[in-house]
């Protein structure tokens, strides 16, 4: 039987383009994805401050003009191109972690796991309450999130989907830094992973003290 070749311009092509995507992939993570991240942390851990000021928070970013086209254009598409390469990533990501027990063998692994995690606690999350209020008004308020998380299986659903998501965040951000070239040499990659992870631990400090002030 005979076998179809690829010509080299086609290989070379098809290089390009998955180097493309995976840049396009790692950019999207950082700008602006981590910046959406950022601003639910910020926001959420006021309500460890008061319960009012959280829901001022809200209504603010509620009432920012063309929400909606804004959330779409620079929060769900850019969101909605990371995941599905991510998804594709997790498919044919080979681990070999019992033959390479190292950290860097263990981080690549465990961003694996955590896309899919975040993955599914960000479809849930946008779900009940940002669908939700658009197609049945409900409202996105101290009180609501206090309700939902008021059940034990949400609870440790959202502190298992918060942790995921803090550690595919910081430790996204410093394959960005490799991947792109920011960060050159050994030493120096290690140390800017050290920082990321120092950066994963607050997050995930700072996401589970909001959602702790929420079940007072």
């Amino acid at each position: 039987m005979s076998q179809v070749s690829v010509a080299p311009s086609e290989n070379s092509g098809l290089a390009n383009y998955h180097f493309f995507v995976r840049k396009l992939h790692s950019f999207l993570g950082v700008f602006p994805i981590s910046f959406f991240l950022m601003e639910h942390l910020i926001t959420n851990s006021l309500a460890a401050i008061s319960p009012s000021l959280y829901d001022t928070a809200v209504s603010r970013l509620q009432s920012i003009p063309f929400l909606g086209v804004m959330e779409v254009l620079l929060i769900a598409f850019p969101l909605t191109i990371h995941a599905l390469y991510g998804l594709y990533i997790v498919y044919v990501a080979k681990n070999n972690l019992t033959r390479y027990c190292y950290t860097r063998n263990w981080t690549f692994y465990l961003q694996r796991v955590t896309a899919l995690i975040t993955f599914v606690f960000v479809l849930v999350h946008v779900w009940q309450l940002r669908i939700a209020h658009s197609l049945y008004g409900l409202e996105i308020s101290y009180v609501t999130m206090q309700n939902l998380l008021a059940n034990p299986w949400w609870l440790a659903f959202y502190m298992i989907g918060l942790v995921a998501a803090a550690f595919h965040f910081a430790n996204g951000f410093w394959n960005f830094t490799v991947s792109w070239g920011i960060v050159v040499g050994e030493q120096a990659q290690d140390f800017i992973w050290k920082l990321c992870m120092i950066l994963f631990l607050i997050s995930s400090y700072v996401g589970l003290t909001a959602i702790w002030a929420f079940i007072q």
